[in-house]
């Protein structure tokens, strides 16, 4: 399998994931495999909870936009960044996270605004940085550890001032990496993990070890260790993306995002070609902000291939 393929998994895989986790979002654990328990028996593409079938949510519509303004710009242009956000968030999308919203419209400028919330709060380590971070994991890549895992953090920072949820994101970017290479990024984990700065790493190495569950998550998995960690859990303890995709999805809670962030690295071990058709067939992405376009599957996967290799990149 080449990185190509990987780099469409990832990107189209991650998109999947969060529409099928939409409609079970904020209920009980086990509900996927409760209404759908056959696997392959088709239908999953269900829609609910103000989504249509195989609509994605504010998950797959930043990392769109974040993903656009890496091509457009050649690069990280933060400022860029953060200006399609504020366009995306004043188009009144169906969900926006009431922390991106508020960093988004609170009238502060882009390197300003999320330090401002996070001062005010003194909370900020969800999951909303995490949950958009597939696009930028593929872009960055190939440009190595290093760069790959610092672009997380500036990008996160954009909307969460919590330096947790920089972390976090920096350590799926990492783990995305290695999997675009071809390598186990299950295998790579303590590798990632001496690379994170020291304050935050104990805690990360709790829930990306071997033996933990989400069970034993402190905080409802919108927060951005059990999010990672559940993700982590769910590749580790299946063998396909479609078992990885049921084992998100049935934890529950926040099941769009903790879908999103499992998938997006599942679809960068397995592939394009894991993704059943049933479930790329419907899936869409509204853009607000951009025109009201909706992306579908072709577009998804110029996108990805994109990302993977940019236009001009030797």
């Amino acid at each position: 399998m080449d990185r190509r393929e990987r780099a469409v998994g990832a990107v189209v895989g991650s998109a999947v994931g969060d529409a099928l986790g939409a409609p079970f979002e904020f209920g009980p654990a086990g509900a996927f495999s409760a209404r759908f328990p056959t696997p392959a028996g088709g239908g999953e593409m269900c829609g609910g909870g103000g989504w249509d079938p195989g609509e994605a949510t504010d998950d797959t519509q930043m990392a769109v936009h974040l993903g656009q303004s890496l091509l457009k710009r050649r690069g990280l242009d933060l400022p860029d960044i953060f200006a399609r956000f504020q366009r995306w968030a004043a188009a009144e999308p169906k969900d926006i996270g009431l922390q991106t919203e508020d960093v988004l419209g609170n009238g502060k400028p882009w390197d300003a605004a999320a330090a401002a919330h996070f001062a005010s709060n003194h909370r900020a380590a969800g999951n909303g940085a995490l949950m958009r971070a597939t696009t930028s994991a593929v872009y960055f890549a190939r440009r190595g550890r290093h760069v790959t895992m610092g672009a997380a953090r500036e990008i996160s920072a954009l909307t969460h001032g919590d330096p947790a949820a920089w972390e976090g994101t920096a350590i799926f970017h990492d783990l995305v990496r290695v999997a675009l290479e071809g390598g186990d990024p299950l295998a790579a984990v303590p590798s990632t993990l001496a690379h994170v700065r020291p304050e935050h790493r104990d805690r990360y190495a709790v829930v990306l070890r071997p033996d933990w569950h989400p069970d034993r998550a402190t905080e409802f998995n919108g927060a951005v260790w059990p999010c990672l960690g559940s993700a982590v859990w769910a590749v580790r303890t299946t063998a396909s993306y479609e078992d990885a995709v049921r084992a998100a999805v049935d934890l529950g809670g926040d099941t769009d995002t903790v879908a999103a962030v499992t998938v997006g690295l599942a679809g960068a071990v397995h592939g394009f070609d894991a993704i059943p058709a049933r479930w790329t067939a419907p899936l869409h992405v509204p853009l607000p902000g951009a025109g009201e376009r909706v992306l579908r599957l072709p577009d998804l996967l110029g996108l990805a291939r994109d990302l993977a290799d940019p236009p001009g990149s030797s």
